[in-house]
């Protein structure tokens, strides 16, 4: 019975996009962690977080996650089951609006993302999180905003910080090698075509980013895995560090939904994540549970 019910959360999520991240949301835990809502962190947008906090924790790591949705869809509270899944590890999870399509461009969201990661590190001791293990996280578009944050220093500095904020990167099938842009849409976001060489994250590496984790699926058929390839082949030749974890058999959604809880055991993204983050904050490696 136990294995239907996996079956079926895993069918509905990979068959019903927005819907199906409502019943991932639907099946994770309340309990076990301390959750803050809609915390402005940008005056100017009035653009707000979440926070996920284990309970009675300080100076822990703390991972913002940008979530996806080709940048112009998708809202932080569609997200409780990843906040859930990193508060599970210990970790302060904080998941930022940014603003979307058509009401913004190319670099809108990036510099939304920025001062998302700027207001973490100002805030975060107040609610747990050590200002100086903060990573960046992020599927899809997301995991797009969050390379891009960290590929090259401009688009930290532009907020009037650093990405010396940022202690490590990880994304989960991430767009960072995708021109020619054709699909309209994209062409609209990312546009003028004479800027679009500067809307690359593997354009914009220079080998000085903090410490990155990729994942990505072979079965990917919305964001081909030569992104991932391509990008850190790339940020390996400047002398970047970066890992990647490239899966057989895991397809674009599926690898944003084994976070949640009940289909955790079906991948272990989780536990790269988890390991990436301990070992970047110089934590011991997790002794695993009997």
């Amino acid at each position: 019975m136990k294995r239907f019910g996996l079956l079926l959360v895993t069918c509905v999520f990979l068959l019903s996009g927005c819907t199906g991240l409502g019943v991932l949301n639907a099946v994770t835990p309340d309990r076990g962690y301390e959750y803050s809502e809609g915390l402005v962190f940008d005056t100017n947008t009035k653009l707000k977080l979440d926070i996920y906090k284990p309970k009675d924790i300080t100076n822990a790591p703390v991972v913002v996650f940008f979530y996806g949705g080709a940048w112009d869809d998708g809202d932080k509270s569609q997200y409780k089951f990843v906040g859930q899944a990193l508060s599970s590890l210990g970790y302060v999870a904080v998941i930022p609006n940014y603003r979307l399509f058509p009401q913004a461009y190319f670099p809108d969201f990036i510099n939304d993302s920025a001062q998302a990661v700027k207001w973490t590190s100002k805030n975060i001791r107040e609610y747990g999180g050590d200002p100086d293990k903060v990573f960046v996280m992020g599927h899809s578009a997301g995991a797009y905003n969050a390379a891009m944050l960290v590929a090259s220093n401009q688009f930290m500095a532009s907020a009037g910080a650093s990405r010396d904020l940022i202690r490590g990167m990880i994304g989960l099938a991430g767009p960072y090698d995708f021109l020619p842009i054709t699909e309209p849409k994209l062409r609209e976001i990312f546009g003028p075509p004479e800027q679009f060489q500067r809307t690359q994250p593997i354009l914009l590496a220079d080998g000085e980013n903090p410490p990155m984790l990729l994942l990505h699926g072979e079965d990917d058929q919305r964001v081909w895995v030569k992104n991932t390839r391509n990008f850190a082949r790339t940020v390996s030749k400047l002398g970047g560090k970066v890992e990647t974890v490239i899966y057989p058999e895991m397809s674009h959604s599926k690898i944003i939904a084994t976070l949640a809880k009940p289909l955790r055991g079906l991948t272990d993204v989780l536990n790269h994540v988890d390991d990436f983050i301990r070992e970047e904050s110089g934590l011991p490696p997790r002794v695993p549970e009997e």
